[in-house]
Protein backbone atom coordinates (compact mmCIF):
# COMPACT_ATOMS: atom_id res chain seq x y z
CA UNK A 1 0.00 0.00 0.00
CA UNK A 2 1.40 3.73 -1.51
CA UNK A 3 2.02 5.99 1.78
CA UNK A 4 0.99 9.46 1.46
CA UNK A 5 3.96 11.59 3.24
CA UNK A 6 2.14 15.18 4.21
CA UNK A 7 5.06 17.71 6.24
CA UNK A 8 2.78 20.60 8.35
CA UNK A 9 4.88 23.76 8.09
CA UNK A 10 4.41 26.77 9.71
CA UNK A 11 6.04 29.92 9.69
CA UNK A 12 5.17 31.51 12.93
CA UNK A 13 6.60 29.02 15.55
CA UNK A 14 6.92 30.60 18.89
CA UNK A 15 9.90 29.24 19.84
CA UNK A 16 11.76 29.65 16.55
CA UNK A 17 9.86 31.64 13.52
CA UNK A 18 10.82 30.79 10.44
CA UNK A 19 11.97 27.65 11.72
CA UNK A 20 10.95 25.87 7.93
CA UNK A 21 13.03 27.58 6.24
CA UNK A 22 16.39 28.28 8.03
CA UNK A 23 19.43 26.98 6.06
CA UNK A 24 20.72 24.09 6.85
CA UNK A 25 24.14 22.57 4.93
CA UNK A 26 23.29 24.79 1.81
CA UNK A 27 19.26 23.77 1.82
CA UNK A 28 16.04 24.99 3.91
CA UNK A 29 15.36 22.93 6.56
CA UNK A 30 12.06 21.65 4.76
CA UNK A 31 13.43 20.19 2.19
CA UNK A 32 16.02 18.28 4.02
CA UNK A 33 12.79 16.32 5.60
CA UNK A 34 11.11 15.78 2.16
CA UNK A 35 14.17 14.50 0.99
CA UNK A 36 14.33 12.08 3.79
CA UNK A 37 10.95 11.22 3.86
CA UNK A 38 10.67 10.47 -0.41
CA UNK A 39 13.04 7.66 0.36
CA UNK A 40 11.01 5.37 2.53
CA UNK A 41 9.87 2.60 0.54
CA UNK A 42 5.96 2.70 -0.77
CA UNK A 43 5.91 6.60 -0.40
CA UNK A 44 3.92 7.71 -3.62
CA UNK A 45 3.29 11.42 -2.36
CA UNK A 46 5.30 13.80 -0.63
CA UNK A 47 4.19 17.25 0.34
CA UNK A 48 4.30 20.43 2.35
CA UNK A 49 0.67 21.75 3.61
CA UNK A 50 1.24 25.31 5.12
CA UNK A 51 -0.73 28.45 5.79
CA UNK A 52 2.47 30.81 4.35
CA UNK A 53 3.11 31.71 1.04
CA UNK A 54 7.01 32.29 2.22
CA UNK A 55 6.99 28.71 3.00
CA UNK A 56 5.30 27.49 -0.19
CA UNK A 57 7.53 29.82 -2.28
CA UNK A 58 10.34 28.14 -1.05
CA UNK A 59 9.51 24.43 -1.21
CA UNK A 60 7.72 25.45 -5.10
CA UNK A 61 11.71 26.73 -5.81
CA UNK A 62 13.12 23.76 -4.99
CA UNK A 63 10.38 21.82 -7.05
CA UNK A 64 8.19 20.37 -4.13
CA UNK A 65 4.49 19.94 -3.76
CA UNK A 66 2.60 22.60 -2.13
CA UNK A 67 -1.54 22.49 -0.34
CA UNK A 68 -2.38 25.27 1.29
CA UNK A 69 -4.39 24.87 4.32
CA UNK A 70 -5.89 27.36 7.10
CA UNK A 71 -4.09 28.99 9.53
CA UNK A 72 -6.67 28.64 12.32
CA UNK A 73 -6.16 24.28 11.73
CA UNK A 74 -5.16 23.30 15.74
CA UNK A 75 -2.15 21.16 15.07
CA UNK A 76 -0.11 19.42 12.75
CA UNK A 77 -2.53 16.37 12.23
CA UNK A 78 -5.20 18.90 11.98
CA UNK A 79 -3.52 20.80 8.99
CA UNK A 80 -2.80 16.82 7.63
CA UNK A 81 -6.22 16.01 7.61
CA UNK A 82 -7.44 18.83 5.64
CA UNK A 83 -4.61 19.03 2.52
CA UNK A 84 -5.46 15.42 2.26
CA UNK A 85 -9.09 15.94 1.13
CA UNK A 86 -7.23 17.24 -1.95
CA UNK A 87 -5.82 14.12 -3.20
CA UNK A 88 -8.98 11.87 -3.47
CA UNK A 89 -7.45 9.24 -0.89
CA UNK A 90 -9.63 6.21 0.04
CA UNK A 91 -10.41 5.39 3.85
CA UNK A 92 -8.07 2.56 4.19
CA UNK A 93 -4.98 4.40 2.49
CA UNK A 94 -1.97 5.06 4.81
CA UNK A 95 -1.22 9.10 5.38
CA UNK A 96 2.21 9.98 6.98
CA UNK A 97 2.32 13.08 9.31
CA UNK A 98 6.10 14.08 9.25
CA UNK A 99 6.82 17.14 11.21
CA UNK A 100 8.69 19.47 9.61
CA UNK A 101 11.64 19.92 12.19
CA UNK A 102 12.95 16.31 11.57
CA UNK A 103 15.83 16.86 8.83
CA UNK A 104 18.00 14.05 9.62
CA UNK A 105 15.27 11.42 9.89
CA UNK A 106 15.81 8.10 8.59
CA UNK A 107 13.29 7.26 6.38
CA UNK A 108 13.29 3.59 7.86
CA UNK A 109 11.14 4.82 10.32
CA UNK A 110 8.49 5.87 8.27
CA UNK A 111 8.42 1.87 7.13
CA UNK A 112 8.61 1.10 10.23
CA UNK A 113 5.48 3.09 11.39
CA UNK A 114 3.63 1.57 8.49
CA UNK A 115 4.14 -2.34 8.75
CA UNK A 116 1.36 -2.07 12.11
CA UNK A 117 -1.22 -0.56 10.32
CA UNK A 118 -0.96 -2.96 7.25
CA UNK A 119 -1.07 -6.31 9.22
CA UNK A 120 -3.81 -5.02 11.69
CA UNK A 121 -6.68 -3.69 10.22
CA UNK A 122 -8.81 -2.51 13.00
CA UNK A 123 -5.60 0.21 13.99
CA UNK A 124 -6.14 3.82 12.81
CA UNK A 125 -2.57 5.44 14.28
CA UNK A 126 0.93 4.41 14.74
CA UNK A 127 4.04 6.68 15.69
CA UNK A 128 7.70 5.69 16.60
CA UNK A 129 9.80 6.14 20.01
CA UNK A 130 13.27 5.64 20.79
CA UNK A 131 15.02 4.48 24.07
CA UNK A 132 16.95 7.74 25.73
CA UNK A 133 20.74 7.30 25.82
CA UNK A 134 21.28 10.77 26.86
CA UNK A 135 20.21 11.18 30.63
CA UNK A 136 20.27 15.20 29.20
CA UNK A 137 17.14 14.51 27.36
CA UNK A 138 15.32 12.93 30.11
CA UNK A 139 14.17 16.10 32.08
CA UNK A 140 14.18 18.53 29.10
CA UNK A 141 10.73 18.89 28.10
CA UNK A 142 11.32 19.60 24.40
CA UNK A 143 11.73 15.36 24.14
CA UNK A 144 8.53 14.27 24.68
CA UNK A 145 8.35 10.85 27.00
CA UNK A 146 5.79 7.35 26.60
CA UNK A 147 4.68 5.49 28.71
CA UNK A 148 3.68 2.11 26.65
CA UNK A 149 0.95 -1.20 27.82
CA UNK A 150 2.43 -4.48 27.14
CA UNK A 151 1.08 -4.45 23.63
CA UNK A 152 2.98 -1.63 22.54
CA UNK A 153 0.14 0.54 22.53
CA UNK A 154 0.75 3.98 24.36
CA UNK A 155 -0.69 4.98 28.05
CA UNK A 156 0.61 8.15 27.83
CA UNK A 157 2.75 10.60 26.63
CA UNK A 158 4.45 13.72 28.73
CA UNK A 159 7.34 16.62 28.86
CA UNK A 160 7.96 14.87 32.19
CA UNK A 161 9.94 11.85 32.57
CA UNK A 162 7.77 9.23 32.77
CA UNK A 163 7.43 6.61 34.49
CA UNK A 164 8.84 7.98 37.67
CA UNK A 165 11.26 6.19 39.38
CA UNK A 166 9.91 6.60 42.92
CA UNK A 167 12.66 4.87 44.79
CA UNK A 168 15.45 5.27 42.24
CA UNK A 169 14.65 1.93 40.36
CA UNK A 170 16.92 2.01 36.54
CA UNK A 171 14.01 2.39 33.83
CA UNK A 172 14.55 2.79 30.45
CA UNK A 173 12.74 6.28 28.96
CA UNK A 174 11.43 6.41 25.51
CA UNK A 175 11.23 9.44 23.47
CA UNK A 176 8.30 10.45 21.23
CA UNK A 177 9.62 10.98 17.46
CA UNK A 178 7.72 13.47 15.53
CA UNK A 179 5.80 10.98 12.94
CA UNK A 180 2.69 9.71 12.92
CA UNK A 181 0.96 6.59 10.09
CA UNK A 182 -3.01 7.12 9.93
CA UNK A 183 -5.41 5.07 8.52
CA UNK A 184 -7.38 7.55 6.33
CA UNK A 185 -10.44 7.00 7.81
CA UNK A 186 -9.09 7.59 11.34
CA UNK A 187 -7.24 10.21 10.56
CA UNK A 188 -10.56 12.41 9.33
CA UNK A 189 -11.97 10.87 12.97
CA UNK A 190 -9.50 12.54 14.80
CA UNK A 191 -9.54 16.06 13.44
CA UNK A 192 -13.44 15.71 14.29
CA UNK A 193 -12.78 14.99 18.01
CA UNK A 194 -12.64 18.24 20.23
CA UNK A 195 -9.42 19.32 21.82
CA UNK A 196 -8.75 17.37 24.83
CA UNK A 197 -7.66 18.85 27.91
CA UNK A 198 -4.51 16.61 28.21
CA UNK A 199 -3.94 17.80 24.38
CA UNK A 200 -4.15 21.20 25.86
CA UNK A 201 -2.34 21.70 28.59
CA UNK A 202 0.93 20.01 27.24
CA UNK A 203 0.51 20.67 23.74
CA UNK A 204 0.57 17.16 22.42
CA UNK A 205 -1.54 16.47 19.79
CA UNK A 206 -1.69 12.77 19.93
CA UNK A 207 -2.84 12.77 23.60
CA UNK A 208 -6.35 13.68 21.78
CA UNK A 209 -6.88 10.17 20.60
CA UNK A 210 -5.68 8.50 23.94
CA UNK A 211 -7.95 10.73 25.83
CA UNK A 212 -11.09 9.64 23.50
CA UNK A 213 -10.19 6.05 23.87
CA UNK A 214 -8.19 5.06 20.90
CA UNK A 215 -5.21 3.40 20.44
CA UNK A 216 -2.07 5.11 19.75
CA UNK A 217 1.17 2.07 18.59
CA UNK A 218 4.26 2.68 19.52
CA UNK A 219 6.94 1.06 17.33
CA UNK A 220 10.05 0.81 19.23
CA UNK A 221 12.45 2.21 16.52
CA UNK A 222 16.64 1.66 16.63
CA UNK A 223 16.29 4.80 15.08
CA UNK A 224 16.71 8.78 16.28
CA UNK A 225 15.75 11.88 14.79
CA UNK A 226 17.10 15.49 16.26
CA UNK A 227 14.61 17.31 15.69
CA UNK A 228 15.03 21.65 15.62
CA UNK A 229 13.38 23.43 18.57
CA UNK A 230 15.62 26.31 18.89
CA UNK A 231 18.46 27.72 16.45
CA UNK A 232 21.15 25.90 18.43
CA UNK A 233 19.69 23.15 17.59
CA UNK A 234 19.89 23.89 13.45
CA UNK A 235 23.85 24.26 13.94
CA UNK A 236 24.14 21.06 16.01
CA UNK A 237 22.47 19.21 13.13
CA UNK A 238 24.33 21.25 10.07
CA UNK A 239 27.22 20.02 11.81
CA UNK A 240 26.00 16.44 11.70
CA UNK A 241 25.33 16.69 8.02
CA UNK A 242 28.73 17.79 7.05
CA UNK A 243 30.61 15.37 8.99
CA UNK A 244 28.41 12.67 7.37
CA UNK A 245 29.46 14.62 3.63
CA UNK A 246 25.35 15.16 3.45
CA UNK A 247 25.78 19.24 3.67
CA UNK A 248 26.82 20.99 0.92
Amino acid sequence: MALHVIIPARYGSSRFPGKPLVTIAGKPMIQHVMERASRAKGVETVAVATDDERVAQAVEAFGGKVIMTPASCRSGSDRVALAVESLGLGGEELVVNVQGDQPLLPSAVLEECAAPLLAEPGLGMSTPVVAITDPGEVPDPNHVKTAMDVHGNALYFSRLPIPFPRDGEETTYYKHLGVYVFRREFLAAFAALPTGTLEQVEKLEQLRALEHGYKVRCVITQYDSPEVDRPEDALRVEGILLRSGEGA
